[in-house]
């Protein structure tokens, strides 16, 4: 192989491992995410109360990371929630759907990801809220602001397992 042969394989194999315009695209927040975390929060209510709840989510990270399974499961004295969804990631936004198992409830979710943050809306038929989540290392904090229900605000605290 003359050097000028060798030269022009060199360069186009470099030209091949060159990151492309969809490489610079912003990371999927979803792989910080991904394993199972628990952890306990407050649910507030329009009448004034407050409820501690527990709660353990699962979260499955698939195909090349811009594909997540959540399954999460808090239950209070009163109140309990067995929510799943699955969510997809593209240039910033994210979009899936939600069931609701204790409720029968389903919908829409789709909102923004920066970074460790992501806001998102979660719509349904009888039911919408505005969500926040920060993961941070081994630690997530959830905030989830429901209306038209007498649920007002349900803050968590999760950490990795």
């Amino acid at each position: 192989m003359s050097v000028s042969t060798f030269t022009r394989a060199g360069l186009l194999l470099a030209a091949l491992c060159l990151p492309t315009s969809a490489t610079y695209a912003a990371p999927s927040p979803f792989s910080a995410m991904a394993g199972s975390w628990s952890g306990s929060g407050v649910l507030s209510t329009s009448d004034g109360n407050q409820e501690r709840l527990r709660c353990r989510a699962s979260y499955d990270v698939v195909g090349t990371g811009t594909e997540l399974r959540l399954n999460l499961r808090c239950a209070s004295q009163s109140y309990n929630f067995d929510l799943a969804s699955e969510v997809e990631y593209r240039d910033g936004a994210i979009s899936g759907s939600w069931t609701e198992a204790s409720r029968n409830a389903a919908g829409t979710l789709s909102g923004r990801a920066n970074g460790d943050r992501i806001e998102a809306a979660a719509r349904g038929d009888n039911f919408s809220a505005n969500l926040s989540l920060t993961t941070r290392g081994g630690r997530q904090n959830v905030s989830i602001r429901p209306q038209g229900t007498d649920v007002t605000s349900v803050s968590l605290s999760l950490d990795r397992h």
